[in-house]
């Protein structure tokens, strides 16, 4: 089994290790926010707790067949793309509480999938009725 998808790259995945390992510090700030945040506002505001759980999972360093360094990645990728859909599920309910309305279309957007119930851009008659 290759262990490496392009050993010829080695000098390039050498130099880019700092770059990577270094966004565990703004990740572990986001984590340490959001928490506070989350569960302080959301009771304030009536919102449901989002189960943090259902998007960061821990089991890929189970795998035996993985070195200890592709354990290890594994480990930081599913903490930072869990941790990254957790806070974008928190800023969306955040959102739907606080303004629930659509962007205008174009320009390439991609309408968040939250965003199908909010009001559309511009229905000043929706808007009223919703709020």
């Amino acid at each position: 089994m290759e262990k490496q998808k392009h050993p010829e790259r080695w000098l390039q995945y050498f130099l880019s290790m700092p770059f990577i390992y270094a966004m565990i510090i703004p990740l572990a700030l986001l984590d340490a926010f959001l928490a506070v945040y989350h569960r302080i506002c959301f009771p304030l505001y009536g919102i449901s707790l989002v189960k943090r759980s259902h998007y960061l999972r821990f089991d890929r360093h189970k795998l035996a067949y993985l070195t200890p360094l592709e354990k290890i990645n594994c480990t930081y990728c599913g903490y930072a793309n869990g941790l990254i859909q957790y806070a974008a599920r928190i800023a969306g309910e955040t959102e739907r509480y606080w303004c629930g309305i659509r962007h205008k279309q174009g320009g390439g957007f991609v309408n968040p999938p939250h965003h199908k119930d909010f009001v559309p851009y511009g229905d000043v008659k929706a808007f009223e009725k919703r709020y």
